[in-house]
């Protein structure tokens, strides 16, 4: 079965290749009702598209959205939305001289291995390209859980390289996010990140780094356990992203350098008689269930396959060559990773608000 759907009750399918005439999703399940317009959805993928700063790909794609169906007079009907944006920039000749190569880092070897072809334009399928009907359908999970519930979504790029912040996540806004090109919320990490990709940019290279998601107002009672668990379904959304090569929710691998009577959070009754914790090591779920806290996670992301400088690799007759890639590709994905991961999140929240809902009538 091929993996191109994601969700249970709340399901996305994406289609489209890099370089094809375009890209988009169909959105099933989402609830009549919702007040949605092409400016609401475009903004996100504002934050994700090609050519946005100078740290990023070259190509000039805007990305704009078109939505052909599930929306009447501004509004969800309960039938599915599809949302598609056309390929304006693509240049599948910059990739002819490597048909019949395997690139190193990329799918190339494994998907004629699997598939007995594979669309070299750019990667097909296998391209972050196919990310903006992720973004699209996210728009709409946040927006549904922004105006319903409360929920906020907020990733940011924690760490580029060997340079990282420390800054409280629990003080973060959108706004101290989208202040810089990098979108790390601490100025001088920022300052220091960005000449960084400048300088693996120049030097035909890429480097990689991580992105912290932090999900605020989550209502308890969120995830199904024993296979469905919220964090588990957080972790799958995470690593089936392009380049992502590590998960971590609350305290992670660094819980295993404390004890259980220092990692257990402890429980208390706030002054508005809810039942809180008084930390929060444990990432705002407990048995795979939200608890009500924020729930906080870190996700690693590799440097990105393809890079300027000459590479041992083999063509699809095993002969040893060398090459060099052309073209045009981020010298670090980070900075349009962060409303990817902040999409990701919302369509897993919004698939079990919706499976909890139904269990709970």
């Amino acid at each position: 079965m091929a993996g191109n759907t994601f969700g249970h009750l709340f399901r996305i399918t994406t289609f489209g290749e890099s370089h094809g005439g375009g890209v988009g999703v169909v959105v099933d399940g989402c609830p009549p009702g919702l007040e949605i317009s092409e400016a609401d959805i475009q903004k996100e993928l504002d934050r994700r598209r090609p050519g946005q700063s100078s740290i990023t790909t070259p190509r000039k794609e805007h990305d704009n959205i078109h939505i052909l169906s599930g929306v009447s007079d501004g509004v969800t009907t309960g039938t599915p939305i599809m949302l598609l944006a056309y390929n304006k920039d693509a240049r599948p000749e910059d990739y002819a001289q490597l048909k019949d190569l395997y690139r190193p880092g990329h799918a190339d070897f494994t998907f004629i291995k699997k598939y007995g072809q594979r669309d070299w334009r750019g990667s097909g399928r296998a391209s972050a390209r196919e990310t903006l009907g992720r973004v699209a359908a996210g728009a709409i999970a946040q927006k549904y859980l922004r105006e319903k519930l409360g929920v906020e979504f907020i990733s940011y790029v924690e760490q580029v390289g060997d340079i990282k912040t420390d800054i409280d996540f629990n003080s973060v806004t959108p706004e101290m996010v989208e202040a810089n090109i990098v979108r790390c919320p601490d100025p001088q990490a920022a300052e220091a990140m960005i000449k960084l990709i400048e300088q693996v940019r120049d030097e035909g290279d890429s480097v990689g780094g991580i992105i912290r998601g932090v999900i605020k107002g989550l209502p308890v009672g969120l995830g199904e356990p024993v296979f469905d668990k919220l964090p588990a379904d957080l972790a799958k959304a995470m690593m089936s992203i392009n380049a992502f090569k590590g998960f971590e929710i609350g305290s992670g691998f660094a819980g295993v350098s404390l004890r259980g009577s220092q990692h257990n959070d402890e429980f208390y009754v706030d002054d508005q008689k809810n039942v809180r914790t008084k930390t929060n090591n444990a990432g705002g779920t407990l048995g795979g269930i939200s608890n009500g806290e924020t729930v906080y996670f870190r996700a690693a992301i590799k440097p990105v396959s393809t890079i300027k400088k000459p590479q041992a690799t083999l063509d699809t007759q095993d002969q040893a060559v060398t090459m060099e890639a052309i073209g045009r590709h981020d010298p670090c994905v980070l900075p349009r990773a962060v409303p990817i991961v902040d999409a990701m999140s919302a369509l897993v929240v919004m698939d079990h608000y919706l499976r909890h809902k139904a269990q709970n009538l």
